[in-house]
């Protein structure tokens, strides 16, 4: 029988299991699983960890549900059964071009909670949103963070409340009518407090993205981090009760199968939809401008509900601020604005100045409805990468930020605003960490 202190860690030559204070060692299974002889009953408010090799100090289990004192101590149980849902009559119309409005938990408060969030659901009711998309909420090193740099994909940063916080938020918003669409990373981890690599090869090391070594999707003993990755995204949905997730930069997911990773993500949330009855969604962030992604996997495509379109936000910006440095210099005319307002993508094969390269591929409208294209006139990257992290509010004049807002949501596709956006905030949101 399985324990839920169960660990697969193939790299670790022993194996001892520490929960409250007591050691139980481990024994080495089938496919580099550990299995404590014993071990105590896994109750609500176990803390936990694993001395790996013989060394003197406990790390988290990979697969673990809270880090009540931060992602390098002890983890901690957590029954996700245990919370009263009321959403019973919540309906996700799914994906149907109502506007998401994305959300980071520790900046859209003072108190930077899930619980303060809450506060602030019918201020989003009344603005006429659908969907909250919240940036990362998983594990990170520190008190604030972007979301970016998790290292504990099924534990919800502490700072925000937890994962009982988490259900209920997720339960408030249904139950005043808003789904939720959570962002998750699944491309790279964050640089402290990632232990995956003592247990087993999460990681593939020399192959590397933007942000670090790659996930290991396709090498050796890379079913069991697939497997690790699909659980993670089907707990959404089952204990959470999310409608929908947004995949970040999945360009940067290196995966040379013959089933792509985002063909299986798509597929497993197909099959969890059928199995709770109700809409579930997959937006994918990339900048291929491949429309693959979200055509129908009956037509070789991988069946994602939606992607982002970066090239109407690139369009936008230009057209309203003047600005053509970088990426933004092919979007220089109104031309380009009405190119994606008609074709979706700019760059759909034609030749991209910034990449020195043709880019792209046009979209078929008989597989893929203008629906599935997520736009912005503003977002956490657009706005946080800049070097002062300033929004369009800080140039542009009330005329221009109305134009901007009626490109976005009175266009063909499924718009997104970003926190502030709505009443024209000046205050700059530019990158942080504390790890």
């Amino acid at each position: 029988m399985s324990s839920p202190f169960d660990v697969w860690a193939p790299r670790a030559e022993s194996l001892t299991l520490v929960a409250d204070g007591t050691e139980y060692p481990m024994t080495q299974g089938e496919g580099g699983w550990w299995h404590p002889a014993e071990a105590p009953t896994a109750t609500d408010d176990v803390s936990y960890g694993y001395l790996v090799n013989g060394s003197d100090t406990p790390v988290p289990d990979p697969r673990s549900r809270r880090q009540p004192h931060g992602v390098h101590e002890l983890s901690r149980t957590f029954d996700p059964s245990a919370h009263d849902w009321h959403d019973e009559s919540w309906q996700s119309p799914g994906l149907n071009g109502g506007v998401i409005y994305e959300m980071h938990l520790g900046t859209f408060t003072p108190e930077g909670t899930l619980d303060a969030a809450i506060g602030r659901l019918d201020h989003l009711v009344d603005l006429g949103v659908q969907y909250v998309e919240l940036l990362p909420v998983n594990a990170f090193n520190g008190t604030h963070n972007w979301g970016y740099d998790g290292v504990l994909w099924y534990a919800v940063q502490e700072t925000y409340g937890g994962p009982a916080a988490y259900q209920r938020f997720v339960d408030a918003a249904h139950q005043k009518g808003l789904g939720v669409i959570q962002d998750v990373v699944y491309n790279h981890l964050g640089p402290s407090g990632n232990y995956l690599g003592v247990f087993g090869p999460y990681l593939t090391e020399g192959l590397s993205n933007t942000w670090g070594d790659s996930l290991n999707l396709d090498g050796p003993q890379s079913d069991e981090v697939r497997d690790y990755v699909l659980e993670n995204l089907l707990m959404w949905f089952t204990d959470y009760h999310v409608d929908g997730l947004r995949l970040d930069a999945v360009h940067a997911l290196h995966d040379e199968r013959a089933v792509h990773i985002l063909e299986e993500f798509a597929e497993r949330t197909d099959g969890c939809a059928a199995e709770l009855g109700k809409p579930l969604f997959l937006i994918a962030e990339s900048d291929l401008n491949n429309p693959r992604l979200i055509q129908g996997r009956d037509v070789g495509g991988y069946g994602l509900a939606g992607q982002w379109s970066d090239d109407f936000h690139h369009a936008v910006h230009v057209n309203l601020t003047g600005e053509t440095e970088g990426y933004y210099l092919d979007f220089d005319s109104v031309g380009a604005l009405a190119k994606v307002l008609e074709k979706g993508f700019f760059h759909n094969g034609t030749y991209s100045s910034f990449r020195e390269r043709h880019h792209g591929r046009e979209i078929d409208p008989s597989r893929v409805s203008p629906l599935q294209l997520v736009v912005a006139a503003q977002n956490h990257d657009q706005i946080g990468n800049r070097a002062a992290g300033d929004r369009i509010s800080a140039t542009l004049n009330p005329a221009q930020l109305a134009q901007a807002a009626v490109l976005n949501i009175l266009g063909p596709f499924t718009p997104m605003l970003f926190m502030g956006e709505e009443y024209g905030a000046s205050t700059p949101w530019p990158f942080f960490t504390s790890h």
